[in-house]
């Protein structure tokens, strides 16, 4: 597919380089020579400098041969007009980055009016994953399939887990929860394990099934799961609105610490049941007389990645029992986690995978196409979710033992109905299933694709 990304910020140059992994054709337009050169430089992409929204800019870049524009400016209103001029000049779909609160309640009404595809918005995305991971207190990841119905969780294993030491073939025969653990990192090691695999303590694993069986099963092991009531957030970012937001509506309190006074003011209009605290959340002074760490959970989500990791640190050594931070810059990321701070939010990465399931469900039109797509364990590990339909037959009402699957892949969970199905060896699927996929081979774009 030839595609055009507009603006090359971490989240245009994270989108070029899974797009450019997967073959695709792509062009990138920024107006920024310098941030295009290190783009030409690693990327095997092409680059044309100048103003995305620029009629005759977009036709340097082949906007009428394109099969996709995909607008991720820092300013929501240049992506609204690139895409549109793109779709006035014969580019197939279009996709913008809208981040603006006040454009959340019209997003229906800019697809129909403007013509776009899809719009994506990071910050609601990283405050959606916040409040699913503030829902399983003990896991650093959780990811939905199947319309909620189905989640997947990522913990550590610790010391004293039921499950440390012990083959998953025997845990599964324990019976203790409906669930499938379907991805491993040992040591260095990445696995889609089998029934012989025994977890120790340090690794990381993957767990799918519905919430109910994953919280029996995290029980079964022993995890508490304290339900979270009280949250500080350090940083009045739009991921911090979006998340209040979210969390109002499950009802748990939420306290923003903000140093801008003209922020706050508009924090309290539109947070009206959050507590707006105006001051610097890094003077111990404040977060003493406040009490921002007498809380269930801490979110740091300031614009600086040192002043996220720093605060998280803090939180974690005052004893808070979930900490989570927001990360931009890649290279952090790791060095993050060696700080022992797991739950990291990366609201690049998050458009990335968005946009990847986008694209993928295009170049598959007519078959099952991707619903869902999440990559874990540094990219290594694909989780993606497929409706089963009448193009994947060679798949169907066969038991999946006797289907010659790809190496390196488990079908995780089958969403049927009301049904969730962990499958077995003599499980078929049927049309209409919700299968979820997981894989160490990239690319994958239809169900059939899980045959060797």
């Amino acid at each position: 597919m030839k595609i055009i990304i507009v603006g090359n910020g971490k989240v245009g140059y994270a989108i070029a380089t899974q797009m450019a992994q997967e073959n695709h054709d792509i062009v990138m337009v920024d107006s920024a020579a310098a941030a295009l050169r290190k783009a030409d430089s690693t990327l095997d992409i092409m680059c044309v400098e100048g103003n995305g929204a620029s009629i005759s800019v977009l036709i340097e870049a082949g906007v009428r041969q394109a099969d996709l524009v995909i607008a991720v400016t820092d300013k929501d209103e240049t992506n609204l007009v690139c895409c549109l001029i793109a779709k006035k000049l014969g580019a197939r779909h279009t996709i913008a980055r809208v981040r603006n609160p006040e454009y959340r309640r019209d997003a229906d009404t800019l697809k129909q009016e403007i013509g776009l595809d899809m719009v994506i918005n990071p910050d609601l995305g990283a405050a959606k994953e916040i409040a699913r991971i503030l829902s399983f207190p003990t896991a650093f990841s959780v990811e939905p399939f199947a319309q909620g119905r189905v989640d997947m969780i990522g913990f550590h294993v610790e010391e004293g887990d039921a499950i440390a030491g012990v083959t998953l073939g025997d845990f599964r025969r324990a019976r203790l929860a409906n669930v499938l653990v379907c991805a491993a990192e040992h040591g260095s090691e990445i696995l889609i394990p089998d029934g012989s695999f025994a977890p120790q303590p340090g690794d990381k694993l993957y767990m799918v099934g519905s919430k109910p069986e994953l919280q029996k099963m995290l029980r079964a092991i022993g995890r508490t799961q304290q339900r979270v009531k009280i949250v500080s957030v350090l940083g009045g970012s739009r991921t911090a609105v979006y998340l209040a937001w979210e969390l109002a509506r499950v009802g748990i309190k939420v306290r923003v610490v903000e140093i801008s006074g003209e922020k706050c003011v508009r924090l309290a209009s539109q947070l009206p049941d959050a507590m707006i605290i105006e001051g610097d959340g890094t003077d111990a002074d404040l977060l003493r007389s406040e009490n921002i760490f007498e809380a269930d959970a801490f979110v740091s989500l300031t614009g600086r990645d040192e002043e996220n990791l720093l605060m998280a640190l803090n939180a974690q050594r005052f004893g808070v029992g979930k900490v989570i931070a927001k990360m931009t810059r890649p290279n952090y990321i790791e060095l993050v986690r060696d700080t022992g701070v797991d739950s990291i939010i990366s609201p690049r990465d998050i458009t990335a995978n968005q946009i990847t399931r986008y694209v993928r469900a295009l170049a598959n039109s007519e078959g099952s196409a991707v619903e869902s797509l999440y990559k874990m364990l540094d990219g290594t590990v694909e989780a993606l979710e497929f409706t089963a339909t009448a193009a994947s037959a060679a798949v169907l009402n066969r038991p999946l033992k006797d289907l010659p699957l790809r190496r390196g892949l488990l079908l995780a969970a089958i969403a049927r109905g009301q049904e969730i199905i962990i499958p077995g060896g003599t499980t078929s699927l049927q049309e209409g299933d919700r299968v979820v996929v997981v894989t160490r081979a990239a690319g994958l774009n239809d169900l059939v694709d899980i045959l060797a």
